[in-house]
């Protein structure tokens, strides 16, 4: 299991302390490089860029900076880029990868999804947005299944939120 440890400019360590309200200007408690570390995705698949607060087996919540040069913008749409919504709940089931790889007895495999319910899209995600995402797990089942409740925002306002399920693979 890998332990979240923040290390001082004098190369001292302590555990990382949460935020109760992440805000945009936070530091990062994993940066893209600590990210890379728990989950396989890479660019252009890579969609959390750093996570701002973390409760271990509780909850994350990620930022993703939306910019204008993501290749899915090229098609979607020409003259309004839009994110597109499937890659917003991908962004929020990275977040949750993060809380899933983090818990004991749940290392060594690859979690997928399993199913997405009760999703809805409130508001759209343009370049020079800031998409912040909480995800909360809500519960696990045989060590083999998670539930996380997953809410994404801009400035404050909700663009979408749902349940995302995921299944632990194993080698």
């Amino acid at each position: 299991m890998s332990t979240l440890i923040d290390v001082h400019a004098d190369n001292t360590a302590s555990e990382v302390q949460v935020r109760s309200q992440p805000t945009p200007s936070a530091p990062a408690i994993l940066a893209a490089e600590d990210i890379q570390k728990l989950l396989p995705h890479r660019y252009p698949f890579a969609l959390v860029d750093r996570i701002i607060e973390y409760v271990p087996g509780e909850r994350a919540v990620g930022i993703k900076n939306v910019t204008f040069n993501e290749p899915h913008f090229q098609g979607h749409f020409p003259g309004r880029p839009i994110m597109p919504g499937v890659l917003i709940v991908e962004a929020m089931a990275q977040v949750g990868g993060v809380v899933l790889t983090q818990m004991a007895d749940m290392e060594g495999g690859l979690f997928l999804f399993a199913g997405i319910d009760k999703v809805r899209f409130r508001r759209p995600v343009v370049p020079g947005d800031q998409l912040v995402m909480t995800v909360e797990l809500l519960c696990v089942k045989r060590r083999r299944f998670g539930k996380m409740q997953g809410r994404a925002e801009v400035n404050g306002q909700i663009a979408a939120e749902g349940e995302l399920m995921f299944s632990l693979v194993t080698d």
